[in-house]
């Protein structure tokens, strides 16, 4: 049972406890790790609120299990929302794989840590440069003669209009590292022909909630894999995991978890997940689904052993 005064401690202290707990956990009771996507799962997809998630993002802290957000948004972005989340100590994952954050509990003693680091965290970029990115993309705009508008090309004003962010979030989402956000302007076979020249070049595209993400070789499931091993790692046992996920762009992060949850989603795209293991849909949409597929998790958390899950 949750106890009383955990909803109503502060975001730092929450985080605190947490971390405090994540070095903690026996093997009586496996490790959990839950990974998260933001919009459209935690955040609504309109108003961004997480609220209605807040007493199981407390509760999740008071047991020790990690919650990780797994997501298309910035470095920049995520800085300032794990504070508001309470989740200073755990990874994060940025731009759909490219960008992995990792607080000091998480570094290897001799490889990773800087001391040089703001507030001791080291950020990992397994994709390609976002310069590099940008420069091919202008490339095969004119060479393949298609049409979209990446992120870098848009005005503030316009980004505050397709996202709903205020101008200072806005700036946040532009601080782009290893991914660029494209509406799509042209037919489906033209978008056909851009993801096959993508590919030539070593690039991916996956669909999000509100635009196209292009990115190196990278996506959330490959960053999912490489925490767990990090984890195993560091701690000697392999944590069971949870992942939560709306759009197309949370298809690998949900195929590489033991008990996916399928959040309902608000954008109309379809998501195909092909798991081995059962697949939990809720069916609410935002924080309020994300709050019913971790309640359907908890419920049976302690007696399933990763790889086993419970269908709905």
């Amino acid at each position: 049972m949750i106890r009383a005064n955990v909803t109503s401690m502060s975001p730092r202290q929450v985080a605190w406890r947490q971390g405090e707990r994540l070095m903690t956990q026996t093997v009586s009771r496996s490790p959990w790790l839950v990974f998260t996507d933001l919009d459209g799962t935690l955040l609504d997809h309109d108003s961004y609120t997480w609220q209605p998630a807040a007493a199981w993002l407390a509760r999740l802290a008071e047991a020790g299990i990690a919650v990780i957000p797994t997501t298309s948004k910035t470095r920049q972005e995520l800085l300032s929302l794990r504070d508001d989340l309470g989740l200073e100590a755990t990874p994060f994952i940025a731009e759909n794989g490219a960008v992995i954050g990792l607080p000091a509990s998480w570094q290897h003693a001799r490889l990773d840590r800087d001391p040089a680091a703001p507030d001791g965290l080291i950020v990992k970029t397994p994709s390609l440069d976002i310069g590099f990115i940008r420069r091919r993309l202008a490339v095969l705009r004119d060479r393949l003669d298609v049409r979209f508008r990446g992120m870098g090309e848009l005005s503030l004003d316009t980004i505050c209009e397709l996202t709903a962010l205020s101008a200072d979030k806005a700036r946040q989402a532009l601080a782009r590292e290893g991914s660029e956000p494209l509406i799509w302007d042209d037919d489906e076979a033209a978008l056909a022909r851009f993801r096959r020249a993508l590919e030539s070049d070593g690039l991916r595209l996956t669909r999000g909630g509100r635009f196209w993400h292009v990115m190196g070789a990278v996506d959330k499931g490959q960053a999912v894999r490489w925490l767990v091993e990090r984890y195993t790692a560091l701690r000697g046992t392999t944590p069971g995991t949870v992942g939560l996920g709306d759009g197309p762009n949370d298809i690998s992060l949900l195929e590489a978890v033991d008990h996916p949850i399928l959040v309902r989603g608000k954008h109309g795209a379809t998501v195909n997940v092909a798991t081995e293991v059962p697949l939990f849909r809720t069916r609410q949409p935002g924080p309020e689904g994300w709050a019913e597929g971790i309640a359907d998790w908890w419920r049976t958390r302690w007696d399933t052993s990763p790889r086993e899950g419970t269908a709905r």
